[in-house]
């Protein structure tokens, strides 16, 4: 990933919080076909240990996981808040008119090594795992077991796990550090003009990268 060194971000435990906010990673590796890419959510585990560990399923009729188990490298990208930079928000097109548009994001890329898994009872405790993580914030949630038990065990048949040992991880944070200041504060308010949701959690990732 081209890394600028403004907008680098190196803090392992600000690239865990944007995988844990934005779980739905694209899981991208080569096979015998070529390139292969899917939209996969991941949970981020044993962060204690090092860079941390990937776990997910994906269908059994996706031919991706065949050409995982065959122990290729993986890139998986997270994407965080994103948003459109026009140049109408900088002082600078004030004063000299020198400013073209931009795009401001956070991403991480993470590479690694993959595990298959087809054993029952580890699909069923990673179903369990990753939907009570979402489910709880849920006023009432729903559970694995609210399903008939014959029902789930023949929707584990039809997937298959994986397990990524994280072996290098990048996060970029383009939020308009290479700006000054006076043009921070306009893209900023800006953004928080815009009144959308987006715009708003990319207006305060300009504040909190920017020191405004």
């Amino acid at each position: 990933m081209y890394q600028p060194p403004h907008h680098r971000e190196d803090r392992r435990e600000v690239q865990h919080a944007l995988i844990r906010s934005h779980p739905l990673g694209l899981l991208i590796s080569s096979g015998e076909g070529g390139l292969l890419a899917n939209p996969i959510p991941f949970r981020l585990v044993n962060t204690d240990l090092g860079m941390g560990t990937l776990q997910a399923h994906m269908a059994r009729a996706n031919p991706q996981w065949r050409a995982l188990a065959a122990g290729a490298e993986v890139l998986i990208v997270f994407q965080g808040a994103d948003h459109y930079i026009t140049p109408a928000w900088y002082e600078t097109k004030r004063e000299t008119g020198k400013v073209v548009p931009t795009w401001n994001y956070a991403i991480v890329q993470v590479r690694g090594t993959v595990r298959v898994i087809e054993d029952s009872q580890w699909l069923r405790a990673q179903v369990n795992r990753l939907t009570d993580g979402h489910e709880s914030r849920r006023m009432i949630p729903w559970a694995v077991g609210d399903a008939p038990d014959d029902f789930i065990t023949a929707q584990l048949k039809g997937i298959v796990g994986i397990e990524v040992q994280i072996t290098a991880i990048e996060g970029k944070w383009k939020v308009s550090q290479n700006r000054n200041e006076a043009d921070r504060r306009g893209v900023a308010e800006g953004l928080d003009a815009e009144g959308s949701e987006t715009a708003g959690a990319m207006a305060g990732m300009v504040r909190e990268w920017g020191g405004l």
